[in-house]
């Protein structure tokens, strides 16, 4: 079986609850798959700007090949994401500001609204890829378009969630951290502190693929994962 979580569910807390601490465990939606039982499960978490549906095709694809339901965590996969704050702020912010500026009028076909969205997004967003994974959280909800991610919580908090912990105890088991080759988001300069908090981890590059590994390079990156896992 393998799980991935979309999204988080934040409910507010009951005022006596909040009162107690302002530390509470967080609801998170998820999905489950049913794969093969005499497998390792697997665990997938989408990134900024994602959603369940980024990840469907790798998911299905890793269930049948071979998944179950997870109990403790005995290996990590890391998919063109370091332990090292990135200087992408910037670009995260542009992206925000541009998809918050995109008007579409009510009561349009879902293509036309698609298409429309796409070039008001192009100017900033360059990368067809890159715009074509922003708008799959473009919903119609009663005849109107609206982005699925909290737009608004993600700009007042982006540089919280793109800043990384300190860390001082490292996380002992295999790890494998796939790069992207024409991404800049792990750089050899980030090589010393994923030895640092990962000492068994394994630096692989998906040739050809960007940021989006899975969406650029499918199957290599299924390949990859696959392989990382330990034999029947």
């Amino acid at each position: 079986m393998l799980r991935w979580l979309p999204r988080a569910r934040v409910p507010a807390p009951p005022p006596a609850a909040a009162a107690r601490s302002l530390v509470t465990a967080v609801p998170l939606a998820y999905v489950e798959m049913r794969g093969r039982e005499d497998r390792l499960p697997l665990v997938l978490l989408h990134g900024l700007f994602g959603s369940a549906s980024n990840l469907q095709s790798v998911a299905k694809a890793l269930a049948c090949r071979g998944s179950r339901k997870p109990d403790l965590v005995e290996r990590l996969i890391s998919v063109d994401i370091s332990p090292v704050l990135t200087s992408h702020i910037s670009e995260f912010s542009a992206y925000i500001s541009a998809m918050k500026s995109v008007k579409i009028p009510d009561g349009l076909a879902r293509s036309a609204a698609r298409q429309l969205a796409d070039n008001q997004l192009r100017e900033v967003v360059q990368l067809p890829q890159l715009r074509q994974y922003l708008l799959t959280n473009l919903l119609e909800v009663e005849g109107r378009y609206v982005w699925r991610v909290n737009l608004e919580a993600i700009s007042h908090h982006l540089a919280d969630i793109i800043n990384f912990p300190i860390f001082h105890k490292p996380y002992p088991g295999p790890a494998l951290f796939l790069r992207g080759s024409n991404s800049p988001y792990i750089s050899s300069k980030h090589y010393p502190e994923i030895q640092r908090l990962f000492p068994k981890a394994d630096i692989q590059d998906i040739e050809g693929a960007g940021h989006i590994v899975h969406q650029d390079k499918f199957e290599e990156l299924v390949t990859a994962v696959l392989n990382f896992l330990p034999p029947l």
